[in-house]
């Protein structure tokens, strides 16, 4: 079934056309019909490339919180075999916003960690919306021990309006946590790459993406707090939600160009929910030439590139 995002009323309209001539088709219409259908699904085709060769960072912040779009399970699905999800922090409990575990990625074993925001109704309150607690970021920070322990690389897909901001989480010191995994990633000795594949929501993301290599796919955002919030913390209106997003410098493009990401990861036309195939695909592909570019690196190496990455964006900012 296919849903449409408000700016995509135009594309919306052209394929009910061809549906309509479809199902006419199927009732035993005239054969020309296939014709026009062809012409049809071409123009929507067209169309939709125009869309989004020219999308405003409102409409990418929209893209990318699509409830269709690939998420946490697809990636693990798609790209990594074997996996053995590992459960708590040891200290407080489980929290299903982050998913780790370890498995095989192309026949090397990796310790991956990612937020899951849940794809029905039961699924997203099983998984809190992807907003952790602090026991979800106490846990990450169990695995990339462990994954440094035994030599794995580590692959982080973010996913996430943030970490939950709610009175339990901070009683259990929300802030704490989140600082000590972006420290658990900055002190890894063994490879780390991360992935945002949708929404990069303040320390939520940064928590399990401060690593050697951050990608970022083509329609994804990364933010310091969603549009929404900070319009209502700069003019006390969230209704400023599209210029906020503007002013913040949220899109792909441009935090590859300010340095603070790597890489951007190509989406289909019309967004990776389009074509989750393609999508994981892609994904594959620059995680493995990531990986491999680290590869050959000694732990001490790779600690000094990672922290020299993130102090040199302070130095341009």
């Amino acid at each position: 079934m296919r849903s449409y995002l408000d700016f995509e009323k135009s594309v919306a309209e052209i394929d009910a056309k061809a549906d309509e001539l479809s199902a006419i088709l199927a009732a035993g219409g005239s054969p020309a019909i296939a014709d026009e259908i062809a012409r049809i699904e071409a123009k929507a085709k067209s169309t939709l490339k125009e869309l989004y060769a020219s999308l405003t960072p409102w409409q990418k912040a929209m893209v990318a919180r699509h409830p269709m779009r690939p998420h946490f399970r697809d990636y693990i699905t798609g790209l990594i075999s074997d996996f053995s999800p590992l459960a708590g922090d040891r200290s407080f409990g489980e929290d299903e916003a982050i998913v780790a575990g370890i498995g095989q990625f192309r026949g090397v074993s990796v310790a991956v960690i990612g937020q899951e925001k849940g794809w029905d109704t039961e699924s997203r309150i099983r998984h809190n919306f992807g907003m952790a607690m602090p026991e979800g970021y106490r846990k990450a920070v169990r695995i990339m021990e462990l994954a440094d322990r035994f030599n794995l690389p580590v692959i982080s897909i973010v996913d996430t309006a943030g970490a939950y901001p709610g009175i339990g989480a901070e009683e259990r010191g929300q802030a704490e946590a989140i600082a000590r995994s972006t420290e658990a990633c900055l002190a890894l000795g063994v490879p780390n790459v991360s992935i945002v594949i949708g929404e990069g929501g303040s320390g939520g993301a940064v928590a399990i993406a401060s690593t050697n290599t951050v990608l970022m796919l083509e329609h994804s955002i990364y933010t310091v707090a969603s549009p929404e919030a900070s319009a209502s913390i700069l003019w006390r209106d969230s209704s400023k939600a599209q210029e906020a997003a503007t002013t913040m410098k949220i899109t792909a493009q441009d935090l590859l160009k300010f340095g603070i990401v790597d890489g951007i990861i190509p989406e289909p036309v019309g967004g990776a929910h389009r074509d989750h195939t393609l999508t994981l695909a892609s994904v594959g592909e620059a995680v493995e030439k990531s990986l491999k570019t680290l590869s050959g690196l000694s732990p001490n190496q790779l600690r000094d590139k990672r922290a020299e990455k993130f102090l040199a964006i302070g130095r341009k900012l």
